[in-house]
């Protein structure tokens, strides 16, 4: 592990402190010793931002000038695949994607081969995780083998080190089930995310009823799937005071209706996809299986409520869905092949251009949904820079491009492939360590 390392000259964009300032970073054995007013570059001796150098006592210097320092992104909706599905990617193919994307601690989800149901596996996941460079957590699921009935041991899960519950992939449809799981997280003060798609108005899901499931001549993912169960989860998530997460949000309906919940006081969250708030279903025309996601991609009507809904905090967490899938497996039929694209590499990219240079957030906000507050939601030490800190920051120029061709993850599956993307990430630093260099 670097004893030292030194960030200098860097724009540092803090939400948590309202900081934005150029400032130098030290950091000492994996946390933040000081930060102090920026001394800038030193001159063209320093070559490109990112270069690093070697200083008086062993420091490690980086030269931050032209870079913005953020806190590390924070994901808490990602899929690593292990155990089980390692052809699609693993716990360190994951991580260097993670890395690469700037993002410095994802919250697993459950659905791997075992799922995350029992001690045993959750201990797997996580004791798989600290291999890795950057910080993984893991959520444990709600019910035994995901089949929606039996409730799993959520205590002892939660005494294992579960971040959260959810049976992300498939809904829970039973509100009995659903009441009694949100009792259970709320007494054991984790929140509880729920995969909103209800089957009854489901036909093919992965593309949108619409013009998208006239294109492809299938009967598509009707929005009544996603509306059914988050008007039952806001209502329940008043009723018992639960941590509620509403994952991959895509509907108008479901943001309003999670807009009305927290009017009302409800402990309501809502993710936010990129993929969802930058395409449509016109995508999924265009792309074919490389856009087909649960929840499909829905009418410019709805991305456009997604973006108010980031735009007045009623979505309040990004998180990416990262599902990888192989190239044969994407090859198939819209029908047969599985939905879900990956996601870690493009998703600050994609904040800045949909986001932050079309004014729906500044940057700053764009922090706050990518890092700080997914960090407070799940109880991690991260989504901040201050001295004492966590030594987690990711280092980018919002206006360099770069093309986005060659993933760190062991799949491809993404209707971003190919395309030149805006907001270059040069460094990721994890633990004082550097996990990711452009250079």
């Amino acid at each position: 592990m670097e004893n030292m390392l030194l960030i200098r000259g860097a724009r540092l964009v803090d939400p948590a402190s309202g900081t934005d300032a150029v400032r130098d970073i030290l950091i000492r054995d994996g946390r933040i010793e000081r930060i102090t007013q920026g001394s800038g570059r030193g001159g063209q001796e320093d070559g490109p931002p990112g270069k690093e150098a070697q200083g008086a006592g062993g420091v490690r210097i980086v030269d931050g000038g032209g870079l913005i320092a953020a806190p590390g992104l924070v994901d808490t909706h990602v899929h690593f695949r292990d155990p089980g599905f390692t052809y699609k990617e693993d716990m360190d193919t994951g991580a260097a994607s993670a890395a690469a994307g700037g993002v410095t601690t994802v919250v697993l989800m459950a659905n791997t081969k075992p799922c995350v149901d029992r001690v045993e596996t959750l201990r797997y996941v996580l004791e798989k995780g600290a291999k890795t460079p950057i910080h993984v957590a893991s959520c444990a699921n709600v019910t035994l083998g995901m089949r929606g009935e039996a409730l799993t041991d959520m205590a002892a899960l939660a005494a294992a080190g579960a971040a959260g519950f959810t049976d992300d992939g498939i809904p829970i449809l039973a509100e009995k089930t659903a009441r009694e799981a949100m009792e259970r997280a709320a007494a054991l003060h984790l929140p509880i995310s729920f995969h909103e798609e209800n089957p009854a108005f489901i036909e093919n899901n992965g593309i949108n009823k619409g013009a998208a499931s006239a294109y492809f001549g299938i009967g598509g993912s009707d929005r009544q799937a996603e509306i059914d169960l988050v008007a039952r989860d806001v209502r329940l998530a008043a009723e018992t005071g639960a941590c509620v997460v509403i994952q991959h949000i895509s509907t108008r309906e479901g943001v309003e209706l999670v807009r009305a919940a927290k009017r009302q006081g409800a402990d309501i969250h809502a993710e936010a996809t990129p993929h969802h708030f930058s395409l449509t279903q016109e995508a999924a025309i265009r792309y074919g299986t490389l856009a087909k996601m649960n929840p499909p991609l829905r009418t410019e009507e709805d991305r456009q409520a997604i973006l108010e809904g980031l735009r007045d905090g009623t979505v309040d967490l990004i998180a990416t869905d990262h599902a990888p899938h192989s190239a044969e497996e994407k090859s198939r039929g819209i029908t047969e092949a599985p939905s879900g694209i990956i996601g870690l590499e493009t998703s600050l990219s994609l904040g800045i251009m949909e986001l932050v240079d079309t004014g729906v957030l500044s940057l700053s906000g764009l922090l706050v949904r990518m890092s700080l507050a997914p960090a407070r939601l799940y109880g991690l030490d991260a989504g901040y820079v201050a001295e004492g800190g966590p030594a987690d920051l990711v280092l980018f120029d919002p206006e360099e491009t770069w093309k986005a061709e060659a993933f760190h993850s062991k799949s491809a599956n993404s209707p971003f492939l190919g395309r030149t993307m805006k907001g270059k990430i040069h460094m990721t630093v994890c633990g004082g360590r550097i996990v990711y260099s452009c250079g």
